[in-house]
């Protein structure tokens, strides 16, 4: 198993940046594709960014590529979500979430995942 802790949430005006990080513990975290989630109120979980075990792929809703910029550190067991041009829209619970192999799902359903954070609150000012 692996437990994962997200950081880095938190207030921020329009065109404004952010980084939010996910830390992992347990397992040897190089063997879990990761994945960046969010969910406003009232909505639900919607995939933002995907990052393949080894790093080499990178996948991102339409909604945010260009200014999400997902990456990971093997070496830290860390997983970051680097969010810029921010908008009112990005406001939700961002989660953080580790697969083993997708298990036949799509990587950007919430099924393809195991294991999930606690979330992280962004809150976009407008």
């Amino acid at each position: 198993q692996v437990q994962l802790v997200e950081s880095g949430g938190g207030l921020v005006q329009a065109g404004g940046s952010l980084r939010l990080s996910c830390a992992a513990s347990g397992r040897t975290f190089s063997i879990y594709h990761m994945g960046w989630f969010r969910q406003a109120p009232g909505k639900e979980r919607e995939f933002a960014a995907a990052i393949r075990r080894s790093g080499s792929s990178t996948y991102y809703a339409d909604s945010v590529k260009g200014r999400l910029t997902i990456s990971r550190d093997n070496a830290k067991n860390t997983v970051y979500l680097q969010m810029n041009s921010l908008k009112p829209e990005d406001t939700a619970v961002y989660y953080c979430a580790a697969s083993e192999g997708y298990g036949g799902s799509a990587y950007y359903t919430p099924r393809a995942y195991g294991y999930w954070g606690q979330g992280t609150q962004v809150t976009v000012s407008s």
